[in-house]
């Protein structure tokens, strides 16, 4: 049972989550935080943060380590093959017609709808890792990595696996 479920929760957000990775990260917090409650927010945050470190898709590396967590190295497949099945289903099927249409305006112009709601969706995600950061660290810790983070990524052009691991040190020593 817990391999269906682990097949559900990455496969919704999979079909849902038009526009890749950062537009069903959303919808995967929905189902592993809230749904299933395999995770806290503090907790996918920081699994959050070690997919971006890390090169490739972040939705399948956060599957992986998810269905891992959850069911071993069987969770870990199911959860992997469920974030890539509706794109490799639909590709399959919808090929020639996505070929067909892929110059369409009115497909461009629903991409471009698209993109705002992804844009809140993704704020309101950081908007509870920040709560839940300032509720767990601290005002002086928070805003100490938020002004340091922004200055390295956005000033300094640090490359953010830097960051992340600078932040994950600082939290390792100074708030365990």
């Amino acid at each position: 049972m817990i391999l269906w479920k682990i097949f559900l929760a990455f496969f919704i957000p999979g079909i849902l989550g038009y526009g890749g990775g950062p537009a069903s990260i959303p919808l995967v917090e929905n189902e592993v935080v809230k749904r299933y409650g395999w995770l806290t927010v503090n907790e996918f945050s920081e699994v959050l943060a070690m997919g971006n470190a890390l090169p490739g898709p972040i939705a399948t590396k956060m599957a992986g380590y998810i269905g891992f967590q959850e069911a071993g190295v069987a969770g870990a497949t199911v959860g992997i093959f469920a974030t890539v099945a509706p794109s490799l289903i639909l590709m399959i099927a919808l090929l020639s017609i996505l070929y067909k249409y892929k110059d369409s305006p009115k497909v461009k112009r629903m991409t471009m709808y698209i993109r705002p709601t992804i844009a809140v969706l993704l704020g309101l995600i950081a908007f509870r890792f920040f709560l839940s950061s300032y509720e767990g660290g601290g005002v002086w810790n928070t805003a100490f990595l938020v002004i340091v983070s922004f200055l390295l990524l956005e000033r300094w052009k640090v490359h953010p696996a830097f960051v992340i691991a600078g932040a994950l040190g600082y939290g390792a020593l100074f708030m365990a």
